[in-house]
Formats: C-alpha cells, sequence, structure tokens
C-alpha cells in the first residue's frame, strides 16, 4: 500500500537549509537545487527545491513524488518529506554523506577500487531489478548516469532523480514522451523516436558500467564521428586491455594482482558492450 511522505512547511525547510544558504548547496540540476539541512529530528537532510520559473520543473515534481511515495528499496532513494503550494515544492531527502558516483569517478581527492565500484554496479543493477520487476507495474527511471547514483555513510549506492521516470500502466511496455534524458546514456530508440521501455534503463547501465571501470565519459571529446565509448573499448580490450581500463584499477600493483585485475575488468566491460550490442539489436 502506497503512503504519501510526511508534509513539511516551507518555514521549516527555511529554518533546515539556513535560508537556503550557499553553503549548504549540494548542486543543481535542469530543474532546481539541492540543499543540505537539518530535520527537525536532528538528522541531516537533502531539500531538493524545485525552480517555480521551469512548468517543467513542477511536473518533475509531481512525478517524482508519484514515484518515491510507491517505492521501497534500499539501493533507491527515500522521500522523507514533502512541502507543496502554488509557488514552491521540495522534496525531503534521505542525505546521501559520501555524494554521487561522478564525483568519486572524476574528483582528483578521490578513488574508487575495484571492489568499491562493483558493488556500487551490483547495486544500482538491484535497484533497476526492483523498477522493472519488483513493483505491481513496471518503472522506467530514463535517466540513469553517475550523477543519479549517490553513495551513503556505507558507500551502498542508491539510484536517485525520478524526475522524468515513466510509470507504465497495465499492460503497457512502451511509452512515448518528448523529454529527452542525457546524451551519451539514451538508448537508440528513445532518442531518436521517444520510445521509452525499460530496456532503455539497461542501455544506460551498460554504458555506466564501462564508464565506471574505464573512467572514461560517454561525452569525451575523443568520441566523435563514428568512434563511441563501447566501439572505443570494443576495438582494443582484446589486445590491449590496459589502453581502456582506468590506469587507477592497475597501478601500483604487482605483477600478478595487476593481471587479476586487468582479467576481472575485461570481464565486466565485455558484459557492458554485450548489454549495450543486444539492447541495440533488438
Amino acid at each position: 500500500m502506497s503512503t504519501a511522505p510526511e508534509r513539511i512547511s516551507y518555514y521549516e525547510i527555511l529554518q533546515a537549509t539556513q535560508n537556503f544558504n550557499e553553503c549548504n548547496l549540494l548542486g543543481t540540476g535542469n530543474f532546481g537545487y539541492v540543499y543540505s539541512g537539518v530535520h527537525r529530528d536532528g538528522k541531516t537532510i537533502a531539500v531538493k527545491v524545485f525552480n517555480p520559473q521551469q512548468e517543467a520543473a513542477f511536473k518533475s515534481f509531481d512525478v517524482e513524488c508519484k514515484v518515491l511515495r510507491n517505492i521501497r528499496h534500499r539501493n533507491l532513494t527515500k522521500v522523507i518529506s514533502s512541502c507543496s503550494n502554488e509557488e514552491f515544492k521540495a522534496l525531503v531527502l534521505e542525505y546521501m554523506p559520501n555524494g554521487s558516483l561522478e564525483k568519486w569517478l572524476y574528483s582528483h581527492n578521490y578513488c574508487l577500487d575495484l571492489m568499491q565500484r562493483l558493488n556500487i554496479m551490483i547495486d544500482v543493477a538491484s535497484g533497476l531489478e526492483y523498477l522493472h520487476h519488483g513493483y505491481s507495474t513496471p518503472i522506467a527511471h530514463c535517466d540513469l548516469k553517475p550523477s543519479n547514483v549517490l553513495l551513503d555513510e556505507e558507500m551502498i549506492a542508491h539510484v536517485s532523480d525520478f524526475g522524468i521516470a515513466k510509470l507504465f500502466g497495465d499492460g503497457e511496455s512502451i511509452v512515448v514522451t518528448n523529454t529527452l534524458a542525457t546524451l551519451g546514456y539514451i538508448a537508440p530508440e528513445y532518442g531518436l523516436e521517444g520510445l521509452v521501455s525499460t530496456r532503455c534503463d539497461v542501455y544506460s547501465y551498460g554504458v555506466m558500467l564501462i564508464e565506471t571501470f574505464t573512467r572514461k565519459k560517454p561525452s569525451d571529446d575523443m568520441f566523435s564521428g563514428d568512434l563511441s565509448l563501447k566501439r572505443w573499448v570494443k576495438s582494443l580490450l582484446v589486445q590491449s586491455p590496459h589502453d581502456v581500463i582506468d590506469a587507477n584499477l592497475v597501478m601500483n600493483l604487482d605483477e600478478k594482482k595487476m593481471e587479476k585485475n586487468v582479467e576481472c575488468v575485461s570481464l565486466i566491460l565485455e558484459m557492458g558492450i554485450k548489454v549495450l550490442c543486444r539492447i541495440f539489436s533488438r
């Protein structure tokens, strides 16, 4: 049985975020801002404030409320409270102290070892499996990428940002949309025809799996024309795996450990390529 999140007042949010102090700003997105704050029960929270100047932002709020009030899974972000009136809309979410997977992949002060990356991707897969098969009707996230994977204090991954998610009705498996997700992660049928299905999430997962172990974004400047992240990895993986695997996963290791890591990551990358090829060929 679904339950709506408890309500929180605008003034409570102001107090929690110190009047939306810049020091509390965690990040910005297409539809608004995310602040850290302290809830009335003393817990640290994340407050997602939607931009009132954008009609699409308020629609995104409605979608997130609809999705998050219906789902419960350890690898999906949890909504605590909501605030909604004609001029202001916000969600109070569980705070993720270790930030996003994107931060850990690309910030110089952070580094993930092989097992941490693998566990994160297993967590994401578990969350997706629940969205696609564990709820009464399938849900497609539609914008899976490293910045939408958040890490808690134990480095457990939580899929976040359901602002453009799609809930399928009984018997539905494909819906049409004009809302585009992030280039590089978007499935071909979604980008070209606006056709959304749970397979689109699987495609995005394949891209992110490759990105996580190569530390190369699909939007990297090196990928242009016919060269994509998938083609680059596929062309080099067999003969020159060291050229595509993130150097952080193999440096400063003895030869035996290094070769084990190379073998393991190569198998993971092969899986990512197979996912993309299988989804694309259907």
